[in-house]
């Protein structure tokens, strides 16, 4: 059987659903293939989506237990796994049910299954239901993500090692859990452990938990983990895992060479996703794979074969939902014949942790790097008037001016909500705010988003809450 579309969009995922449905908007006949019942990708299905509503249930506990400090008792909660792993089933199953009815009501035509290039203008389908199809194209998107890292040297066939994916599943609370990568995904799927009642180390190569973060922002976030946490052990890598019969015998070496061996319940294997181009044909294809398996694309997502972009992971970092996202919608608005480039001045990112971390535009860290001169201003949560009523004074919001026109080249914000928070930063990098349009914005009081107000103000000498001379 051959068939024909305008534009075929291959993973559904949250690049790839956005792509198609701005393409369905703009009048294309559009074909959108996943392996997927419905669009949602590793995002909605085993992702972004479910890991918040497991945090979401850790940060009520955590706030009945902090209660006690304001006069305010709870009776210690009580876990129904069962309910716990439909609940997080429910918001998966509405959310992308959800996109499976605004695909149709687009009369996008979905088709569940695998896709791979003949060649630059014809796909390989084979479908869920064991058909293979042929299928003939104008443009295609590539938009299949990424799938999890792993380290061969310690892949041992267990149910005790969890990955990113296993780990949602919730299986059962172990005792204890190691995880190994001290990155977001690793602290947030810890975290949520942490408060179900299991005894969480972690392990990290570097020197710091979150590398590439600014230090100032992960400290408030160590420190809280140091407690909830039973150990943390930074400059050290596992070497080897063995399974036993009541738990997994685990060799950690620290940055002197010593090893040490403790057993753990489960081990959750978390060093972060690469790119997923297995099975596409693009040998079939003009399309070029750089040395960390990336798709080369340039500013407008064309790939090196003129019928073919690609979006999301698949392009390289940051590897983020939201920036897929809006890579989708210039690929369409470049096929559609739009003058567009996708370019941002500050792509968020955010950790869901408990305080959150966030940040955009231009980092400490990737200033000193690069050499680039910048001033820095920082407002203590301490000093705020909200945070104080919530009793979360650990955090704080900073911002990175360019010395010479006091334009803001970077935000970042550690804090209860912060991924609420950042979004002000980012709008203001990409209209090319300066401090003082930030400084004489009147912001709600009493709120966190005060925080970024006073900080802008900080670098003034002008702070109500903070006293600094004047520059």
């Amino acid at each position: 059987m051959n068939s024909k579309t305008n534009l075929v969009v291959i993973g559904a995922g949250p690049g790839g659903y956005a792509a198609a449905f701005l393409a369905a908007d703009l009048g294309m006949n559009v074909t959108l293939i996943d392996k997927e019942k419905n669009p949602g990708g590793v995002c909605l299905y085993r992702g972004c989506i479910p890991s918040k509503a497991f945090l979401h249930v850790a940060k009520l506990i955590n706030e009945t237990h902090e209660a006690k400090d304001w006069g305010v008792e709870f009776s210690e909660p009580k876990i129904n796994l069962e309910k716990l792993r439909d609940w997080k089933s429910s918001v998966v199953s509405k959310l992308t049910g959800g996109l499976g009815q605004l695909s149709k009501q687009r009369k996008i035509n979905y088709l569940q299954g695998k896709a791979s290039f003949i060649n630059s203008s014809t796909l390989k389908i084979e479908k869920q239901n064991g058909e293979v199809e042929n299928f003939s194209f104008d443009k295609a998107i590539i938009a299949t993500g990424s799938i999890i890292a792993t380290i061969p040297a310690l892949q041992i066939k267990s149910s005790r090692v969890l990955n990113s994916s296993t780990a949602l599943d919730l299986p059962l609370i172990p005792k204890s859990l190691l995880v190994i990568g001290g990155g977001y995904i690793g602290l947030e799927l810890g975290s949520v452990y942490s408060v179900l009642g299991t005894k969480v180390s972690v392990v990290e190569m570097m020197p710091g938990l979150l590398p590439g973060a600014d230090r100032d922002l992960v400290i408030h976030l160590s420190k809280r983990l140091e407690k909830s946490f039973d150990k943390i052990m930074l400059d050290s890598k596992v070497v080897e895992m063995k399974e036993e019969s009541d738990g997994l015998q685990v060799k950690i070496q620290n940055k002197n060479d010593e090893i040490a061996e403790q057993k753990y319940d489960y081990v959750l294997m978390s060093i972060g996703r690469k790119p997923d181009t297995s099975g596409l044909g693009l040998e079939n294809t003009k399309v070029k794979v750089n040395q960390r398996g990336w798709i080369t694309v340039n500013e407008q997502l064309r790939t090196d074969d003129a019928n073919i972009y690609a979006i999301g992971d698949i392009v390289g970092e940051p590897m983020l939902a939201h920036k897929a996202s809006h890579e989708g919608r210039v690929a369409v608005e470049v096929i559609a014949g739009h003058k567009v480039a996708f370019g941002p001045k500050a792509i968020p990112a955010v950790v869901f942790t408990d305080p959150e971390i966030a940040w955009a535009g231009l980092t400490e860290t990737q200033a000193r790097e690069k050499e680039i001169k910048y001033e820095a201003a920082k407002f203590p949560w301490s000093a705020s008037g909200r945070a104080t009523t919530l009793g979360r004074m650990d955090g704080v919001t900073k911002i990175l001016i360019d010395p010479e026109t006091q334009r803001i080249l970077g935000v970042g914000i550690c804090g209860p909500g912060a991924g609420e928070l950042i979004a002000e930063g980012v709008l203001a990098i990409e209209m090319g705010a300066n401090l003082t349009d930030l400084k004489l914005t009147i912001h709600p009081h009493p709120t966190l988003s005060e925080t970024l107000m006073e900080t802008a103000e900080i670098f003034f000498g002008q702070s109500t809450h903070v006293y600094r001379p004047k520059r």
